[in-house]
């Protein structure tokens, strides 16, 4: 044979073999556990193999590297938890992935046929903490926030986060430029234990030094500098600075806030420090979209000015048709208002709210048209803690059933006598001093994030003065109370993917009977807002008309609780139970709650879970108010 038919040959051959060796193979994946939910869930979460197995077919030797890669990742992580005598072992096929048998047995399967892909893992003893030493100097009573104890499990990431809270602790302290370097370990000869030695470098106490701002454009410096929560001269303290950070950028003007610390002392004897801030645009326009099957559908638009005179002053115009073809609704309203909104008003963390409101109502139980003007002054008293007090005048007309007569209709040329609704138009001037107080520790970062954890409760409480007919002073009192509970802990679930939500409502309105109450100011239920599955403002007392309509009452109790569940990146689910009761008192009576109880739909989106909730009523209605289910659409979760 000679030579270039020979070359030829080879190539053929080779490139075949090739291509042969290079067929994609998809997996299967059997992952042992290890007996302990926390570390089997850092185990899965860290696999390549795991986490990339839906991502597509690769190559048989692809496949091979990425499970000889996990073999270092996930003995790691066994050791991250204390088990440093530990072993994985991964076959591929029944073969380990050093056997050099391997590669062949891949190329060989049939096509299509998953290769089989089983991970095993042998933790041997857990070792423990021995002797827990710091090297340099610490100031007295500064080493307890170490928090680590001899004979307790030596994980890895208790001891990190250990040298994490100690240097921490001397930067409180005023030591800023404090340095506690990951701890050397020692094994012991005879038992699996370690020694632990952290070293530690404190330097000098420093004050804040000078304080600089970067990076405004439209918003007055003496703005931040009054709201700054940190002054030169005081101690350092990263919590104190990092609470600054995050009050400027709850102002709403900014995008960024980033703190720049200096890496020496300034001239005036301290550490410099510096706020960089990157404005929002100044203009903002939204759109507003909400559908229930008894309210209707509702639109509309907001445009806001953020910065209006170059104190975070914020201005809001909004304006929506409500009621576009509700079961519960007559006829189209509209819903406008004009807010401006004064930030550090007099001082920081106190605002003053400029509000005018137009709005219309066409509901079954009610017609409404009203114009309201108000003012609020806020204050901030803690990270948790805000109260308000505020004045309002509304000028009203309200058109509600209040009775019924016997009229004579001709049917067919017959005089039938039929009942009707008799209609009373009310004109009402409303002043009120609504006084509120609001506590909220979520700690949430904007108001789109999901609660996931902590309360949020607020008592209001307003006396009125109706001058109308008839004339009326009461008081309204409500409360309103949200739980929320990641159950990650109880659920082999990540954070904030399975929430346990639960809120309580109460109202009572003192000083006025039922009907001496404007019907706006009377306590409904059934709806979004309250009792999901009935038909809006259907529970309670009823005028006897052929309508039946609502009228309201003087004291209003209910509940929720609602199961949400994260799927994959941006769906979830959720499962509720909702009950309340509308009467004359708080008292609660058995036989007259209603229940409704249902199941949503959520699509996460970065402005919020837009919600889709069905409701079905436990036990129904007389008509009009019978409907089977009712359906809910909005932005934001139900509470």
């Amino acid at each position: 044979m000679n030579a270039p038919l020979f070359a030829l040959l080879f190539a053929v051959t080779a490139l075949g073999s090739f291509a042969y060796a290079a067929d994609p193979v998809t997996y299967s994946l059997e992952l042992t556990s290890v007996g302990n939910r926390d570390i089997d869930a850092t185990l899965k979460a860290t696999s390549d193999l795991q986490s990339l197995r839906r991502t597509g077919p690769l190559s048989p030797f692809g496949l091979v590297a990425r499970a000889r890669a996990d073999v270092d990742r996930l003995k790691t992580v066994l050791e991250g938890f204390g088990y440093y005598q530990s072993s994985v072992s991964i076959k591929i096929n029944g073969l380990l992935v050093d056997s050099p048998e391997l590669g062949e047995a891949l190329t060989s399967l049939p096509k299509g046929t998953n290769a089989q892909v089983a991970i095993s893992f042998t933790l041997g003893p857990l070792y423990h903490l021995g002797r827990i030493d710091i090297d340099g100097d610490v100031p007295e009573g500064a080493s307890s926030p170490l928090g680590l104890s001899t004979g307790e499990p030596a994980v890895a990431l208790t001891v990190l986060a250990a040298g994490a809270r100690l240097q921490n602790a001397l930067q409180e302290r005023g030591y800023a430029f404090a340095q506690v370097d990951p701890p050397a370990a020692y094994e012991a000869a005879d038992t699996p234990t370690l020694d632990l030695r952290f070293h530690v470098v404190t330097g000098v106490k420093v004050n804040i030094g000078e304080i600089h701002i970067e990076g405004l454009q439209r918003l007055h410096e003496s703005l931040l500098r009054a709201r700054l929560g940190v002054h030169t001269g005081d101690r350092y303290s990263p919590s104190a600075i990092e609470k600054a950070r995050h009050d400027l950028l709850g102002l709403g003007v900014f995008s960024q806030v980033s703190v720049q610390i200096g890496t020496a002392v300034d001239d005036s004897g301290g550490v410099p420090i510096t706020f960089k801030f990157r404005e929002r645009l100044r203009h903002a326009i939204g759109l507003i979209a909400a559908y229930s099957s008894d309210l209707g559908g509702s639109g509309g638009v907001t445009w806001t000015d953020r910065n209006v005179f170059g104190n975070a002053e914020q201005l809001t115009l909004a304006a929506s048709l409500i009621n576009l073809g509700g079961t519960d609704t007559t006829g189209v309203g509209y819903d406008t208002s004009l807010k401006l909104l004064l930030p550090d008003f007099g001082r920081a963390n106190q605002s003053l709210q400029f509000t005018v409101e137009a709005l219309k109502h066409s509901l079954w139980t009610y017609d409404q048209t009203a114009l309201t003007t108000s003012e609020t002054l806020a204050r901030k008293i803690s990270s948790h803690w805000m109260v308000s007090v505020g004045g309002a005048a509304t000028e009203e007309t309200i058109s509600q059933t209040t009775g019924e007569e016997t009229i004579d209709t001709l049917i067919d040329g017959v005089l039938v006598p039929k009942v009707v609704g008799v209609d009373t138009t009310y004109y009402y001037t409303l002043l009120a001093v609504p006084l509120n107080v609001a506590f909220d520790s979520t700690n949430l970062a904007t108001p789109l994030e999901d609660p996931r954890r902590g309360v949020r409760a607020s008592l209001s409480v307003t006396p009125t003065l109706a001058i109308g007919k008839p004339n009326s002073t009461f008081l309204i009192n409500q409360l309103q109370m949200a739980g929320y509970f990641d159950l990650d802990h109880v659920l082999p679930t990540g954070p904030g993917r399975t929430v346990l939500a639960a809120r309580v409502l109460a109202g009572l309105a003192d000083g006025a009977g039922e009907l001496s109450l404007p019907p706006d100011q009377r306590f409904y239920a059934g709806g979004s807002g309250t009792i999901r599955g009935y038909v809006y403002q259907s529970v309670g007392p009823k005028f006897v008309d052929p309508e039946s309509t609502p009228i309201g009452g003087t004291a209003f109790t209910a509940g929720s609780i609602e199961l949400r569940q994260r799927i994959g990146t941006n769906m979830g689910a959720a499962v509720f139970v909702d009950a309340g009761q509308v009467s004359g008192s708080l008292r609660a009576v058995a036989s007259e709650f209603a229940v409704g109880a249902g199941i949503g739909l959520r699509y996460y989106t970065p402005i919020g879970p837009i919600r889709l909730d069905v409701g079905v009523p436990t036990k129904r209605l007389p008509a009009p108010y019978d409907d089977a289910f009712e359906v809910y659409v909005g932005l934001g979760q139900a509470f």
